[in-house]
């Protein structure tokens, strides 16, 4: 049976490595990571549990780490690529999640942006509380119902669904996706557009290389707040095609005409080259050079919970 392999835009082939590629970036790695410093790490806040397990009607975002956030609207707890390991690899966690599972409210969605395993652990997702509707990337649905996940709904670029109030829109991103050998971009990867009525917008951009997708998902949506990830990025002559760079997210952001832009998928697992501390510095930097205002960068602390009027944000 021959399986349906999912591919970018352009026809970039993200993921891709020769031997000699593997090679160059070991050699690299060995050399650079002698002076690399990891003990700066993103803090961590004390989550305010009352609030979470009590709101049902104002929007609000909480980073538990990674990809990971806890988002309420129209009174649904909605989680993100949702990953507790304490290991990722042979590498140990670089910071507790900002909630801990045991603390999580009832969780209503599941939301995947793609198969890696640093956003959709398996384990993780059978110990969350509450019914747990997964909307995933199109030919993920039968791996999950494989393991058990029946309530599971995929669907390709571009494509929506509805639930209680919430419009859950599929957008493009660059990158790929694989869990074993055999399974090479069988699923397909991409963000997520969130839609109430008469409140924010927000874009889960998931793992991608900078592309041109950014800017149509600006033209099709108004969005209120971008979560894009900074990490994940150094060798960049390798990373490029999969993981944009700090000052291409910030790009990204100007590309997807966001109000605010909410950093990710940096600080809590070492997946490349880079460190938390690197990425914070040049995405200040780029900010800067750019004159994007200081009030658009929301930098939240693992377990921080962004709400939509203490913060003051403008109001869709």
């Amino acid at each position: 049976m021959i399986r349906r392999r999912f591919g970018n835009l352009d026809s970039i082939g993200a993921g891709k490595a020769s031997k000699a590629q593997f090679n160059r970036w070991r050699e690299d790695r060995i050399r650079k990571l002698r002076n690399k410093e990891y003990g700066e790490c993103v803090p961590s806040v004390a989550p305010d549990l009352r609030f979470l397990q009590h709101n049902r009607s104002e929007p609000s975002i909480t980073w538990i780490g990674h990809s990971t956030f806890l988002i309420q609207m129209a009174g649904l707890n909605i989680v993100t690529d949702p990953v507790w390991a304490r290991r990722m690899a042979f590498q140990k966690r670089l910071a507790p999640p900002g909630i801990e599972l045991s603390d999580m409210p009832s969780v209503d969605v599941v939301l995947i942006s793609h198969a890696h395993y640093d956003h959709l652990h398996v384990s993780s997702l059978r110990k969350l509380r509450g019914p747990k509707k997964m909307i995933v990337p199109a030919g993920l649905r039968k791996k999950l119902m494989l393991k058990g996940f029946l309530q599971s709904q995929e669907l390709h670029w571009w494509e929506d669904t509805s639930f209680h109030g919430v419009k859950f829109t599929f957008v493009p991103a660059q990158h790929w996706t694989r869990r074993n050998p055999w399974d090479m971009n069988t699923s397909h990867w991409g963000g997520w557009v969130l839609e109430i009525d008469h409140g924010p917008t927000i874009y889960f951009a998931g793992d991608s290389g900078y592309f041109r997708g950014f800017s149509e998902i600006g033209r099709r949506f108004d969005i209120d707040v971008a979560l894009l990830p900074i990490g994940a990025y150094d060798p960049e002559w390798f990373m490029a095609s999969q993981h944009v760079s700090p000052e291409e997210a910030l790009q990204a952001f100007l590309d997807v005409k966001a109000k605010y832009f909410v950093p990710m998928h940096y600080g809590a697992f070492k997946l490349s080259d880079d460190t938390p501390a690197e990425a914070l510095q040049r995405l200040e930097t780029a900010r800067a050079q750019l004159g994007i205002s200081e009030e658009k960068l929301l930098l939240l602390q693992h377990g921080e919970t962004m709400r939509f009027e203490s913060h003051n944000l403008e109001n869709p």
